[in-house]
């Protein structure tokens, strides 16, 4: 019984280990910290997997403890973050404007506070609902659904991230200018 239980965990890590550490690096800036923390949400989720196992998704049992892994680093030691702007990226080929718009955007999401980034990175990146975002961060839907319009709204507003993401969108990279018909010149 105790093999089949680990059998099952080992599955369980490896159909998981990448969305969760992505997800763990969202919230953290850090891909060294983001595989500290899932290890973590992973260990104590062994000591339970049998309760794990009875849950409705024992993904979102896990992702819940990741989250609150990832709350308890805050609440152990306030040292501030020292979070990079710069995102580690493949080498790849034209790859440059998009390289430019993840830092924006992981800049800009790393200046969020702790909470109003858990929302954004559930709700908008991992596409949880309303409801399951609430049941991961241990709140109310009232409150991921401020904490996502206060988070969303800091996102805009800040500086470079909007032309960031229109240059993506239009497929211009920043040397070129949009035509009023629509053309790259």
């Amino acid at each position: 019984m105790q093999t089949e239980l680990e059998d099952g965990f080992q599955e369980f890590v490896q159909a998981r280990w990448p969305r969760l550490v992505r997800t763990a690096y969202l919230l953290t800036g850090d891909r060294h910290l983001a595989e500290d923390l899932t290890q973590t949400a992973l260990a104590k989720a062994y000591r339970s997997w049998r309760r794990v196992l009875r849950a409705d998704s024992p993904e979102a049992y896990v992702r819940r403890i990741l989250v609150s892994c990832n709350s308890d680093r805050f609440r152990k030691r306030r040292v501030p973050e020292s979070l990079t702007s710069a995102v580690p990226e493949r080498a790849g080929g034209d790859e440059g404007e998009r390289a430019d718009t993840r830092r924006a955007l992981m800049a800009a999401l790393a200046a969020l506070p702790a909470r109003q980034r858990a929302v954004i990175v559930l709700r908008y990146w991992e596409d949880l609902s309303e409801s399951e975002t609430a049941a991961a961060l241990g709140c109310s839907v009232g409150t991921v659904k401020s904490q996502a319009a206060k988070g969303l709204a800091k996102l805009r507003a800040t500086p470079g991230l909007a032309e960031a993401l229109d240059r993506a969108a239009n497929g211009t990279t920043s040397g070129q200018v949009r035509t009023e018909q629509g053309g790259a010149r």
